[in-house]
């Protein structure tokens, strides 16, 4: 079942063990990874891509999502714990608890969270007017004061620790082709309505001098020197562009309930109705239902068709714990940017 009231957890099934060759990305007869067929320079490593599929466009179950968690832990090398220690996260920045609901939800950036924490205050009681797009900065300086952090300072590490316990939990997470073309656009362009900050700037100058070996500060990065920087560095410290699992509370804790961004004006429904509320998230920038033709997944598959089949090797190599969490379908794949489900479970 897709409800969200009873409560499942997403851990490490003892029953099962191995990885999946198909979830790994890993084509059964060849072994070779998928995501290395993007061009002809290697015929004898390309596979016919597989046909759209609307079945990819009904939500994936609850039970599907955590035997795909399973197989991320294994790849990580996590174990499973018996508590739901939210205290003791690695990113306990990204953690919020909304005690008039008793959510807990985990921020991942860039995958809707700015859209989520507006829409959670509002049901929380913490805002009262209805904020659009251009209210960023003031959704974040107000959700300041739901983070795990500030909730510690203010009643104490015992309270929200136990609180907390017993939360209904949940997170986004998203493709991670088209986070980071978002996270790109949003913090290292000089697009018209993306501002970047201080931090993100040093990050813009850093890619130029290194990447491109000149100081200038008016200077901003192609994509293509972002992702050679990312490759570079193993990524960043940023949290726009580390893997989202990082910011993920796993091992520490499970999750109730978890949604792919893709299918957020679907399953927001059943997170809604488990609070009991009429909230709904602000509508999508574009306003396409189908999660494969809007302008971010299109966006995406045009930006990486002209990027080098090594260096997106060396990407997926990076992110690949985060593509093993939902099964996302790569860039060439007629149904990108969806998870590639089972819809029998």
């Amino acid at each position: 079942s897709n409800s969200v009231t009873s409560r499942p957890t997403i851990g490490l099934d003892r029953t099962t063990i191995g990885l999946d060759r198909t979830t790994l990305g890993l084509d059964r007869t060849t072994e070779q990874p998928i995501f290395n067929k993007v061009t002809e320079q290697s015929q004898n490593k390309i596979t016919e891509a597989p046909p759209i599929d609307n079945m990819y466009l009904e939500q994936p179950s609850q039970q599907w999502i955590r035997e795909q968690f399973d197989k991320a832990y294994r790849l990580l090398g996590y174990k499973k714990t018996e508590l739901r220690s939210w205290m003791t996260c690695s990113n306990l920045f990204q953690q919020y608890y909304l005690k008039n609901i008793n959510i807990v939800f985990t921020a991942v950036c860039k995958s809707g969270n700015t859209n989520w924490l507006e829409a959670l205050m509002h049901a929380d009681g913490g805002l009262t007017k209805k904020l659009d797009a251009t209210n960023v900065n003031h959704v974040h300086s107000m959700s300041a004061k739901i983070r795990l952090t500030w909730w510690e300072k203010l009643r104490g590490f015992a309270w929200i620790d136990s609180a907390t316990r017993e939360a209904f939990s949940f997170a986004v997470v998203r493709n991670p082709w088209t986070r980071m073309v978002s996270g790109f656009r949003d913090k290292l362009t000089d697009e018209p309505g993306f501002p970047g900050t201080d931090l993100t700037r040093k990050i813009r100058h850093s890619i130029v001098e290194e990447i491109r070996g000149v100081y200038d500060d008016t200077l901003y990065p192609t994509f293509e020197e972002f992702l050679l920087y990312l490759i570079k560095h193993n990524t960043t410290s940023n949290d726009h562009f580390i893997p989202q699992y990082q910011l993920l509370c796993i091992p520490q804790a499970s999750y109730d309930y978890v949604i792919p961004l893709e299918y957020s004006s679907v399953m927001q429904k059943d997170l809604w109705n488990h609070i009991s509320t009429s909230i709904s998230l602000m509508e999508s920038y574009d306003g396409v239902s189908d999660p494969r033709q809007q302008s971010s997944a299109l966006r995406a598959k045009d930006w990486f068709s002209k990027i080098k089949p090594e260096i997106i090797e060396q990407l997926y190599d990076l992110y690949k714990a985060d593509f093993v969490l939902m099964n996302y379908s790569n860039f060439s794949d007629p149904n990108f940017p969806l998870p590639l489900h089972n819809t029998e479970l």
